[in-house]
């Protein structure tokens, strides 16, 4: 009998975490296999995920998540990396070499985000006008946005902004203009930019960019290994 308890605790756990994982999903289709993954590259190469670092000569990683530095407080990410959407990245190589000439670089902050992410930062902080509900997906899910900023090549300092990255404060929205003017001069660059190249700016955060078109991309829960193992 006791191995029978021992058996059926085990099973209610484990019914349970399946719940937990994915009673947010009821209307969402998201790919969770490499196979699944695989399959959308092949019927459109647009959906294959790159890895920014390798393919934008000279963009500086700051991938906070990686990290305890973030707003959870907690390490979200086992690796500081950064992918996107093949098409994304083409279009934030485009920037970047407008910047270069400028001596201007670009910091990513975030990209690509597996939908597990979305859902733990959700259940740390449910005010989806900063942080993406599970019940529809983030775009960072999807692989068509990016959270960057801007820095100084010669230096490597980054140029001032309104904020700092993740800050849930009115002073982040990109519409906000109480701001010395070198300060609104550096966003609305990157803004500006960015728009011409294919993004819009997020209306409460000026560092999140959403690409065009990003609804054809799929939800993804792929782990940044099984998008290196999938190459």
């Amino acid at each position: 009998m006791k191995w029978v308890f021992i058996f059926l605790v085990f099973v209610v756990s484990a019914l349970a975490k399946a719940q937990e994982s994915t009673r947010y999903e009821t209307n969402l289709n998201i790919l969770r296999s490499g196979e699944a993954y695989q399959e959308s590259i092949h019927k459109n190469t647009d959906n294959q995920l790159v890895n920014l670092e390798k393919e934008i000569p000279n963009i500086v990683l700051d991938i906070r998540y990686a990290t305890a530095d973030n707003f959870t407080g907690q390490k979200i990410y086992t690796e500081p990396k950064a992918f996107a959407r093949r098409p994304v990245a083409e279009a934030l190589k485009r920037v970047q070499q407008i910047l270069a000439e400028k001596s201007i670089g670009i910091i990513v902050y975030d990209a690509y985000r597996p939908y597990a992410a979305t859902v733990r930062f959700y259940e740390f902080f449910k005010d989806t006008t900063f942080v993406a509900s599970p019940y529809s997906g983030s775009r960072h899910n999807r692989g068509a946005a990016v959270d960057i900023s801007l820095m100084d090549i010669k230096t490597g300092m980054e140029l001032e902004m309104p904020t700092d990255y993740d800050s849930f404060s009115d002073t982040a929205a990109p519409d906000f203009y109480d701001l010395p003017e070198n300060v609104k001069l550096n966003r609305d660059l990157l803004i500006k930019l960015m728009r011409d190249n294919g993004f819009t700016v997020y209306h409460s955060e000026w560092w999140h960019f959403d690409y065009q078109n990003w609804k054809d991309y799929e939800l993804l829960d792929l782990s940044f290994d099984m998008l290196e193992e999938s190459k």
